[in-house]
């Protein structure tokens, strides 16, 4: 058994890490870590809240305040499309389309573009390392830098990191800089925490409450102004998802991929969606995508 569930990753690390980014990362999403990878893009999209420029305009769209469950399924489909499949494929090119309307009809700078891609990068890493039932392989690592920093192009960011280690210290830096206490950014996160609760029965949500803040760092929890939980209680809750992982590494290797519009916490479209129709709209008078496909790289 044990050799079994090792099979993956010996196949991952007969793939080039660069050439072969997009099955790796695949791989990794959908049959390695589907459950640590959807939790840890959850929180990395959490603590952009707390950059105030990222969480003030958020509030401003009413898009996390108002329709939180929409913005998060259309949010986790549109990247989840382009992971499944790949960037030139119909569908992929069409969820990018999206994601860049949207973030043209904001004025929002490349230092925050640049700061969001980074979460989805590290954030990842420190929770698998952390929580997941093995660690991340350099090959997943390297692989994980290489889809992004593709995704990034498409997104026409610009100065992208060139390595995980640059990402990180994108990231750190940018966080010790900018967090800090926004009051709109505040009704942002706690709409979130709301969201998260919804997804149990009801008298489960003041302990989902509490789990997912005992999940945070000091950093982020100051900048929210949330009082941090007791000690104990955030060893246990850490301790319980880390033995999570135990667990998960007894069980036989996924047979079939699981994607991210196959969680229970998708709620929004039972009878199915179109990629194209996902998402918020430009203001009138913008239009079209930022980014010429022709002359970026694809995979």
């Amino acid at each position: 058994m044990a050799s079994k569930r090792y099979e993956r990753l010996a196949q991952i690390r007969r793939l080039h890490p660069e050439r072969d980014a997009l099955e790796i990362y695949r791989l990794m999403v959908a049959y390695e870590f589907p459950w640590d990878v959807t939790r840890a893009l959850e929180l990395a999209l959490y603590r952009t809240y707390a950059v105030p420029s990222i969480g003030r305009l958020l509030a401003e769209t009413a898009e996390l305040t108002g329709r939180s469950q929409k913005r998060y399924d259309d949010t986790a489909l549109l990247l989840d499309t382009v992971v499944e499949f790949g960037f030139s494929s119909d569908k992929g090119r069409s969820a990018i389309r999206r994601i860049n309307q949207m973030h043209r009809s904001y004025d929002i700078g490349d230092d925050d573009m640049r700061y969001v891609l980074s979460t989805f990068v590290v954030m990842p890493k420190r929770w698998i390392d952390a929580y997941g039932w093995r660690r991340l392989s350099r090959h997943e690592t390297v692989a994980t830098v290489t889809y992004y920093r593709t995704l990034g192009r498409h997104m026409g960011i610009a100065d992208i990191p060139a390595t995980y280690e640059e990402f990180e210290q994108c990231l750190d830096s940018y966080e010790e800089t900018h967090f800090g206490w926004d009051a709109r950014a505040r009704e942002v996160s706690d709409a979130t925490l709301d969201l998260m609760a919804s997804w149990y029965p009801r008298p489960l949500a003041p302990l989902l409450r509490t789990g997912v803040l005992a999940l945070l760092d000091d950093h982020l929890l100051r900048a929210f102004r949330y009082e941090a939980p007791p000690a104990r209680t955030r060893s246990l809750v850490r301790s319980a998802v880390r033995l999570r992982g135990r667990a998960v590494r007894l069980l036989p290797p996924r047979a079939a991929p699981h994607f991210a519009r196959q969680n229970r916490e998708i709620k929004g479209y039972p009878d199915g969606y179109r990629v194209e129709e996902l998402g918020t709209w430009p203001r009138p008078g913008i239009r079209g995508c930022p980014v010429d496909f022709s002359r970026t790289s694809t995979g």
